[in-house]
């Protein structure tokens, strides 16, 4: 049997066998990047060693660390101003509150001593046997001094001069008034002394002197003197007696604080005792008087139980 004849040949056919016999590759070319584009590679690299040397991480550098830092704080007082906006807002109200009492406050002392609060009148009140004039004038030195400032010692030290002055009150009237009020003293008797009649108080302040006896005022005869405890229930006692009977009276003399006794310009003689029980006392004679109009004697001594001679 014969061998068939073997096919003929096509010109270059060995490179066609290469080529058919040559697997095809199935990957399907990369899409290459608009930023890869320019991208050149070198040293024979080809387009895939660049894409690996990129997919590398890179090294951590301080800067990022500062960097990351940095955002982790600026987070952080994020957090805490958020959390605490309630209590730094109330804090807000708070200081606001506080600086303007502040500056309230301030502001008035600072006007107070500054001459826009200026003493400029001076008004006397309570002057009755006083002459109020004489006593502003005494205190004329105070006429543009700042209502706060008005120094209480000196206008104590120009009032004693005036004696009969017992107690007195300073009163500031802004802007430019300061009042005075004074209670004077109650004369209660004329003790007679080789210098003359001295007016006295319960309290024993002499008031003034005259040579004659001032008309209205009762002659203390008390031995033991002003400072005794006997002066003391005498004056009590005179600032006790109904108004009548105040005019009228002639001599108050006591020994003890509790003998004294009250003699009237009709001749009648009031046995007080002591300044005790004085308000019912002062009751009880008045009723006596009335009752008994003739009478040389009243003895008041107990207000329960009174003699009449």
């Amino acid at each position: 049997m014969r061998r068939p004849p073997p096919l003929p040949t096509s010109p270059g056919g060995a490179t066609e066998d290469a080529t058919a016999r040559r697997p095809r590759s199935t990957s399907r070319p990369r899409a290459v990047d608009s930023a890869d584009a320019g991208i050149v590679p070198a040293h024979g690299e080809g387009i895939d060693d660049v894409d690996v040397a990129e997919d590398q991480p890179h090294p951590t550098s301080a800067r990022d660390v500062w960097r990351a830092a940095r955002a982790r704080r600026k987070a952080l007082r994020a957090e805490i101003r958020r959390f605490t906006q309630r209590s730094r807002r109330r804090r807000i109200v708070w200081l606001s509150a506080i600086g303007a009492a502040v500056v309230l406050i301030g502001g008035s002392v600072a006007a107070a001593y500054s001459p826009l609060f200026a003493v400029e009148r001076i008004t006397v009140v309570g002057a009755t046997t006083l002459d109020a004039a004489a006593v502003e004038a005494a205190l004329s030195e105070q006429v543009g001094t700042p209502l706060a400032l008005v120094d209480s010692s000196e206008v104590k030290a120009a009032l004693l001069a005036f004696p009969l002055i017992e107690t007195y009150a300073l009163e500031a009237k802004p802007p430019h008034d300061l009042t005075v009020r004074i209670v004077e003293r109650t004369p209660v008797g004329v003790i007679r002394s080789d210098a003359g009649y001295t007016l006295v108080d319960a309290a024993g302040v002499a008031l003034s002197t005259t040579s004659d006896q001032p008309a209205g005022q009762p002659l203390l005869d008390i031995p033991s003197g002003t400072g005794s405890a006997a002066f003391e229930s005498a004056g009590l006692v005179v600032r006790s007696v109904p108004a009548d009977v105040r005019a009228a009276l002639t001599t108050v003399s006591a020994t003890t604080p509790d003998d004294v006794t009250l003699t009237l310009s009709s001749g009648l003689t009031i046995v007080w005792g002591s300044s005790d029980q004085s308000p019912a006392k002062s009751e009880v004679l008045t009723k006596t008087l009335v009752a008994v109009p003739g009478a040389s004697t009243i003895d008041v001594t107990s207000p329960d139980t009174v003699v009449i001679g």
